[in-house]
C-alpha cells in the first residue's frame, strides 16, 4: 500500500483491506505512521503482513524515495508545497549503496546495471551526481571511465 511517510493515512483506504481480518484500521494506521517516521513527507510503499491478528509493517522504499532521502532535504508539507524541484547533489558512493539496497528488485544482471537504473531514476528526480548530470555518469560507466564495484 502506498502512503506518505510519518503521516496517519486515510483509514478509509485501509478499512476494506484489513476490516475483514478483524483488525482496527485506526490502530494499523497509527502503526504505519510510527514505522514510516524517518521517511517524513515522502511517498513510500508499505507492506503489511498480518499474522495471528497482528500487523507487521515493512517499509519497501522505491529508488526515487531512496534518492530523495540521500539528498537530505528538510521534510516538506505535501499540502502546501507542490511540484518540488530536487536540485541537490548525491555522491556516487551513495548511488552504489542505494543500488545494493535495490539489487533484489532490479532486473539487471550485475550491480553496474542496477547502478545505471538508479542513475536513470536520479535523472528523472532532477538531481546531480557529484555535480554532474546522471546521464553523463551513465555514459562514463558504459565507456569504462567510472568503475562500479562487482558486488
Amino acid at each position: 500500500m502506498r502512503c506518505t511517510g510519518g503521516e496517519v493515512g486515510a483509514t478509509s483506504s485501509l478499512a476494506p483491506k484489513i476490516g475483514p481480518l478483524g483488525l482496527s484500521p485506526k490502530k494499523v494506521g497509527d502503526d504505519i505512521a510510527k514505522a514510516t517516521g524517518d521517511w517524513k513527507g515522502l511517498r513510500i510503499t508499505v507492506k503489511l503482513t498480518i499474522q495471528n491478528r497482528q500487523a507487521a509493517i515493512e517499509v519497501v522504499p522505491s529508488a526515487s524515495a531512496l534518492i530523495i532521502k540521500a539528498l537530505k532535504e528538510p521534510p516538506r508539507d505535501r499540502k502546501k508545497q507542490k511540484n518540488i524541484k530536487h536540485s541537490g547533489s548525491v555522491a556516487f558512493d551513495e548511488i552504489v549503496s542505494i543500488a545494493r539496497v535495490m539489487r533484489h528488485r532490479s532486473l539487471a544482471r550485475d550491480l553496474s546495471g542496477t547502478v545505471r537504473e538508479i542513475l536513470g531514476t536520479a535523472q528523472s528526480v532532477g538531481c546531480t551526481i557529484d555535480g554532474r548530470l546522471p546521464h553523463d555518469v551513465i555514459d562514463d560507466i558504459h565507456a569504462g571511465k567510472v568503475e562500479v564495484p562487482s558486488e
